[in-house]
């Protein structure tokens, strides 16, 4: 579990948000129900969700990602597959539970598995090796890192390469830090299947000289398929890449209500007057044009590239192309309350035939965590104090 509260990049410590809550007061509310399944909205035609959740593995549950901070550790990094269940929204509220039953999650050194995998952080200038560490694997995997320029042979692609990671093997990767931005990282072995079953995440470069917004987030959106974990976990579901049709819809791997979870989840944490940095990135096959509520903000970087502020203009709307990264900023200069962040694909907004649920998070102001709406959210989302 991570010692802070709220999306990857928080500095709240749990202490903190509790204080900011209320603590054991939280839910403290007479007749504070969350939606269930047996609303008339709940219902879930076919029933795959809960077929997942249901599994009988006895694999690991994944934990939140969380942010490697690579020049602290002398520029290197070790990255592993671990197979794991992951638990989308675990609860029987709001179209829920959803989980995959197996997943190929990536861990950074002795850190715990995640979908997405660890956001890797250093500054410009630097080389970063990344050792994947395939020694324990049960299949071939390697490393791809999108956004800077580096050596043929540590592209991480085995058909232009000719190097791939077997199982019983390590092969360290050389990524100089040459584009600052944000960037994204995977599995380009099978592309089509590793992606989809987990072994993605974001690579972040600082520029020299960077100055961090007051708050700054990372955000990984994406769609997904869930025949195809439930298929590797050994369920009778026929899938096909060809064929594919997501049913599951996350924001740093979770659907909402869970997203608002404040360790699970990843709610976006401000107070009054922040500055807030978001980046975003897509690792999935859809495009997600992510909408803020009750906020302007200025698309700042796309791609590892710094937006011309003659270009940059309010905006409440950004649309996110697969693999593309967008860094947003705001003002946190709205009336404190709960405002959501989501795709403005509607039904990208839903679990299964529940709305509102999936790619759907929110702004949340401190001066909010102390009312009854607030508590109710953290019931629906699973958060015992």
């Amino acid at each position: 579990m991570s010692k802070y509260v709220g999306a990857p990049g928080s500095t709240m410590s749990r202490r903190e948000f509790l204080a900011a809550t209320g603590g054991a007061g939280l839910f403290g509310l007479a007749g504070c129900t969350a939606p269930t399944n047996g609303d008339a909205n709940a219902a879930i035609d076919d029933g795959d969700t809960a077929t997942a959740s249901a599994s009988s593995s006895t694999l690991p549950y994944t934990s939140s990602p969380e942010v490697v901070q690579v020049d602290e550790q002398g520029g290197s990094v070790t990255l592993k597959s671990t197979p794991a269940r992951h638990a989308v929204h675990p609860q029987e509220t709001m179209g829920g539970p959803i989980e995959f039953p197996q997943v190929w999650a990536f861990q950074a050194d002795d850190g715990s598995p995640s979908v997405p995998g660890p956001i890797l952080r250093t500054t410009e200038g630097n080389d970063v090796e990344v050792t994947l560490d395939n020694t324990h694997g049960m299949r071939p995997h390697t490393v791809h890192f999108h956004g800077v320029q580096k050596a043929w042979e540590d592209d991480g692609v085995p058909t232009t390469t000719g190097i791939r990671v077997d199982p019983g093997e390590k092969h360290t990767y050389t990524i100089p830090a040459n584009v600052p931005g944000t960037h994204f990282y995977h599995c380009h072995y099978q592309t089509h299947r590793h992606i989809d079953m987990g072994m993605f995440g974001i690579f972040r470069v600082d520029p020299k000289g960077y100055e961090p917004a007051d708050k700054e987030y990372f955000m990984t959106v994406k769609d997904w398929d869930s025949r195809l974990p439930r298929q590797m976990a050994g369920e009778d579901v026929t899938y096909s890449p060809r064929n594919r049709n997501p049913d599951v819809f996350t924001v740093n791997g979770k659907s909402a209500p869970r997203t608002l979870h404040p360790e699970d989840g990843s709610p976006i944490i401000v107070e009054q007057g922040d500055k807030v940095r978001v980046h975003y990135v897509n690792a999935g096959y859809m495009s997600h044009p992510m909408h803020i509520h009750n906020h302007r903000f200025q698309l700042v970087e796309k791609d590892g590239g710094v937006i011309p502020d003659a270009a940059r203009y309010e905006r409440d709307v950004t649309n996110i192309a697969p693999a593309e990264r967008h860094t947003v900023e705001f003002t946190a200069d709205a009336d404190p309350g709960i405002y959501l962040m989501h795709c403005h694909k509607v039904n990208h907004v839903m679990n299964g035939n529940f709305y509102p649920g999936g790619m759907l998070n929110g702004v949340v102001y401190k001066d909010a965590m102390k009312t009854d709406i607030f508590s109710k959210l953290m019931e629906y989302a699973g958060y015992d104090a």
